[in-house]
């Protein structure tokens, strides 16, 4: 059994707390901390603090921003509304170049099974920023695991009803893939979603 020092525990025990962080990686970073300088320990310490003092949410999406509201919707064209889990998703769409249109982040799906229902993530402001106007598609970029799916499902019956069209990402069989691998739900997805060519 391994016995750490006071601050060196503490410290191990604080990056456990992070997700995908177990006790071998926690030492590793621990032990990283304590070969820095006194000023990269600095450095790194104001960066967290200051990453909490500046980053906010912005009020109309839901993304990370350092003001009111951000880059995205302050620039782009607010008719197509793209719907994605957490901030991070919007990250990932951001990388293509491709998407023109502004985001809204739920902050968390449906999930009853972990208590997760419709009031606890951002479905109403979601639907108010709707009735607003001016808004022709919402995409629904939700992952496609069963909580993606229906909190997609439960949001399109609540905004079909104010016409406007509501589209899913499609899903199927990745690049690469191969047909006698892929699981039984992604090639039903894959075979109904087909496209002409």
């Amino acid at each position: 059994m391994e016995v750490f020092i006071e601050p060196i525990g503490r410290l191990m025990n604080e990056f456990s707390k992070l997700p995908g962080v177990g006790k071998k990686t926690a030492q590793r970073y621990a032990y990283r901390i304590i070969s820095m300088t006194e000023e990269e320990a600095r450095e790194f310490a104001e960066a967290i603090v200051n990453v909490k003092r500046k980053v906010r949410f912005c009020k109309i999406c839901g993304n990370f921003t350092e003001g009111e509201i951000c880059s995205v919707c302050q620039t782009r064209d607010p008719s197509t509304v793209c719907v994605v889990k957490e901030p991070k998703d919007v990250v990932a769409l951001e990388k293509l170049h491709e998407y023109k249109g502004v985001y809204h982040v739920l902050h968390g799906v449906i999930d009853p099974m972990n208590g997760v229902t419709p009031n606890d993530i951002r479905a109403k402001e979601l639907l108010e920023r709707l009735a607003a106007g001016n808004v022709k598609e919402v995409i629904m970029a939700t992952n496609p695991d069963v909580e993606g799916e229906a909190t997609a499902m439960y949001l399109a019956k609540l905004i079909k009803p104010l016409g406007i069209k509501v589209t899913r990402l499609a899903h199927g069989i990745p690049i690469g893939g191969e047909l006698e691998y892929t699981d039984e739900v992604t090639l039903s997805r894959a075979l109904s979603d087909r496209k002409e060519l």
